[in-house]
């Protein structure tokens, strides 16, 4: 007597972001959103992280979900090894090209405040006169002089404006500069310089490549218009309910929001 087939896996891959997307206020993941990736874990799935965020400042993330696999961090600038603690690949932004980009947005809009994530597992944020830090439980240092941003290899500079909001410095920031950096808006008060063709696609891509899971296999969840690569690389977008209405756009489905497990509703319709 033949066992009937196992029933093919609706995703075998599960990318989600984590700031408005897994994770709630105070960078938690909720008993129902862990026990919904576990179930499609042991129904066979993978579940991977795409971060804005630099590897140091999601490790505690990781660490509190007991997570060991693979992380894009760094707005796919980095991929993480979760298990090892190490970085399997990283790319790293040339500092005189962040000050020409820097010195051409500021041409066109006046001085703009700037802060850098530095490049490693054990780097550093650093803040530049000016910037202001919305998420204060996350460890920074803060420089006197924009030139001391420069002092160690950086993957990312990080943009606030005191006049204009996310939206504008990011569409002002990409018709200056978006033919030499990649200009995204990763958050609230986040706005980014990136080397050209570095975003979360790039980086799930890389990733997903390791795991051996193509896009047509993978689903990923979003909130912000840093997802907008991801949703494009996808077989299947979600954005969630208090998602930006760029990502809202180009998502196939929009789910309840981060505090309401939008997550983990549709992760139990799957894989119920």
């Amino acid at each position: 007597m033949t066992s009937a087939p196992l029933p093919a896996l609706p995703y075998a891959l599960i990318a989600t972001d984590l700031d408005g997307t897994l994770l709630r206020a105070g960078d938690t993941v909720s008993a129902r959103s862990y026990a919904a990736l576990a179930t499609a874990r042991a129904a066979g799935a993978q579940h991977i992280v795409v971060t804005g965020r630099p590897v140091p400042q999601v490790r505690h993330v990781l660490d509190g979900l007991g997570y060991t696999g693979l992380a894009v961090c760094g707005q796919g600038a980095q991929v993480y090894d979760a298990a090892a603690g190490t970085l399997l690949h990283s790319v790293s932004m040339d500092w005189e090209l962040a000050e020409v980009a820097l010195g051409k947005i500021e041409a066109e809009i006046g001085e703009v405040y700037a802060a850098v994530n530095q490049e490693g597992v054990d780097a550093e944020m650093l803040i530049g006169p000016g910037y202001r830090m919305w998420h204060p439980h996350l460890p920074t240092v803060r420089v006197h002089r924009r030139a001391d941003l420069w002092a160690a290899p950086i993957n990312k500079v990080l943009l606030q404006h005191p006049e204009l909001d996310d939206d504008e410095l990011t569409r002002v920031a990409r018709g200056v500069v978006g033919h030499l950096v990649n200009v995204t808006m990763a958050g609230e008060h986040t706005v980014e310089l990136q080397p050209p063709g570095i975003d979360k696609a790039s980086g799930l891509a890389r990733a997903a490549a390791v795991l051996g899971v193509p896009a047509e296999s993978t689903i990923a969840f979003g909130d912000m218009p840093n997802d907008v690569p991801m949703f494009a690389w996808a077989a299947h977008g979600v954005a969630m309910a208090n998602a930006h209405r760029e990502l809202v756009a180009v998502a196939d489905e929009v789910t309840l929001s981060n505090e309401e497990d939008g997550i983990a509703v549709v992760l139990e319709r799957l894989f119920a």
